[in-house]
Parts: C-alpha cells; sequence; structure tokens
C-alpha cells in the first residue's frame, strides 16, 4: 500500500450492495442494518462520495450499508469510477455484488408480482440488459454472491458470516456444497475438488437412481482403493488448511465436490468429509445442490 494512501480503518466500514433486481439485495440490506449498520436503499451516485465523507466524519456513525442498482438510471454509469476512487479513503470498503439463476429470477418476479426495471420488453429481456449494464461493477466486487440455492434465512446468515465478522471471531462456518458439473460449478466456492476420477455409480442399473445418501452407493464408492484413498487425503488436507483459514481470519469456507450429474459421487464424498469435520467440532453445513430431493443438514 503507497505511503501515501491512509491505511483503511477498521472501525469505518462502507458497504456498497448492488446485483441483479430479485437477487436479494432488499433481505441483504436489512441483515447490516440489524447488526447496527445506518442502511439507506437506493442512494443516489452522486451523493456517493459526500456520503463518504460524512461517514469518515460522523461520530455517531461507523458502519453503513447502501444500495445502488440499476434503478439510479444513467447516473450507474459513473460507479465504477467512483469505487475506484472510494478505495483509496481511509475507510473499509466492500462492495457485494448479488446474482442468480435466470430461472430464479424469473420465478421470483412471477411470485411477487412486480416489475423488473428495465423490463418494458418483458421480464428475460429486462434481466438480460441488467446484466449487460451490470458487468463492469460486477467486477470491481469484492465478493460475488448467487443467491438461486439460499433461502431469505441461508442468505442472512451467509452474509453475517461472510462480511460481518465479528470482532475477535476466531470460528469457521463451513458449507459443503456437492454439484454436477453439468449444471455448473458453483460461483461462491472457495474449494472445488472435481471427483469425476472416480467409479461412476450411475452405470450399474441398481444404483442409478438412488444417490450417495444410500448406504448401498457409499459401499460401492469406497470399494475402490482410489476412492478411500482421496478421502483420506482430502480430509488430511482440510485439517491442515482449516486452522491456517481461521488465523488469517476467514469466517466462512464454501468446500465444493463435482461429479458429473451431481447425484453420487459428490454426495457421498461431501456426506462423508461432513462426518470427519464434526468430529473434529467444526460447525457446518452441506447442501446437496443438484440432487432431485435437495438434503440439507446443519451442525
Amino acid at each position: 500500500m503507497p505511503a501515501s494512501i491512509p491505511a483503511p480503518s477498521a472501525g469505518r466500514h462502507l458497504v456498497i450492495i448492488t446485483g441483479l433486481s430479485g437477487s436479494g439485495k432488499g433481505s441483504v440490506l436489512k441483515t447490516f442494518e440489524d447488526q447496527g449498520y445506518y442502511a439507506i436503499d437506493n442512494l443516489p451516485v452522486s451523493l456517493l462520495s459526500t456520503f463518504s465523507e460524512l461517514l469518515l466524519q460522523s461520530a455517531e456513525i461507523e458502519r453503513a450499508a447502501l444500495v445502488i442498482d440499476v434503478r439510479e438510471g444513467s447516473g450507474l454509469a459513473h460507479l465504477p469510477a467512483l469505487l475506484v476512487q472510494l478505495r483509496q479513503k481511509s475507510l473499509r470498503l466492500t462492495v457485494l455484488f448479488l446474482e442468480a439463476s435466470e430461472a430464479s429470477l424469473v420465478r421470483r418476479f412471477s411470485e411477487t408480482r412486480r416489475p423488473h426495471p428495465l423490463g418494458a420488453a418483458g421480464v428475460r429481456a429486462g434481466i438480460q440488459a441488467e446484466m449487460k449494464t451490470l458487468a463492469r461493477i460486477r467486477r470491481q466486487a469484492d465478493l460475488v454472491v448467487e443467491t438461486s440455492q439460499f433461502t431469505v434465512h441461508e442468505l442472512r446468515e451467509y452474509i453475517t458470516a461472510k462480511v460481518i465478522r465479528a470482532e475477535g471471531e476466531r470460528a469457521i462456518r463451513i458449507a459443503l456444497v456437492s454439484f454436477g458439473y453439468r449444471h455448473g460449478v458453483p460461483s461462491d466456492a472457495d474449494l472445488v475438488f472435481d471427483v469425476r476420477f472416480l467409479p461412476n455409480p450411475n452405470y450399474l442399473p441398481r444404483l442409478r437412481n438412488r444417490t450417495g445418501q444410500d448406504p448401498e452407493v457409499a459401499r460401492y464408492i469406497l470399494s475402490f482403493p482410489q476412492s478411500r484413498e482421496f478421502l483420506d487425503r482430502i480430509t488430511g488436507l482440510l485439517e491442515f488448511l482449516l486452522p491456517h483459514y481461521i488465523q488469517e481470519g476467514k469466517s466462512y469456507l464454501t468446500i465444493a465436490l463435482g461429479c458429473t450429474g451431481g447425484q453420487h459421487r459428490s454426495v457421498m464424498l461431501a456426506e462423508a468429509i461432513a462426518r470427519h469435520l464434526l468430529r473434529l467440532g467444526y460447525k457446518l453445513k452441506v447442501q446437496h445442490r443438484d440432487m432431485p430431493r435437495p438434503s440439507r443438514r446443519r451442525a
């Protein structure tokens, strides 16, 4: 960091929440407000610099969260340059970008019966236009959160753990996510392991319609020495990594395991790794993203 730029103050934290309409920005803003942040929805971009100066000088407000999105209109084009300027100031800036799959966004707009801000030609056209408009801002985000698989409660929990870290907090919450590569890699994963090299139960008719939670599927996968060795190696790796992540102040870690369809190998291994980490005393959540019947467990 250049000597002419003051070191960011941990006590002055400005969070800018942006992203696609319908992706949960309101819920995230409420999460920050509940944690004592001064919250503003739809702040005009033209007032952003002024507000940041007020935050630096205020004797009462040390943390603030703002939503800025396409409702701003043409003024949003100035936000990327302003973000660069804000990072030169003596405050901690966090830019959160929320997004979701097109199918999830269309469903949410249908359920709420609200129009898309750019949806004069329809919701899908509005979503596509919004993605293009926000592309530059997305590239400047500190954290991109894909909210399709989150409930409102889970999203609040995730943001609290990932961003609103309690002073001196040493614990780490772990999310173990199984997925299928044919459906895409989870965008918020910190560690991704490809387990498609293991024998696939999908080729056995008696196992094809079961999942990795089935004991017979698990026994089949673990009957191969490479499966057992991989499980030993990955649990050993995590035992080594997690204390170092905690030491560096990381409070939330997403570990993703992917097979072809997200039904068998990745599911079984996520469950086995979860059992191992639970025995070590870690707090975790398991999510099987692409199983036909999603299974989630908390500890």
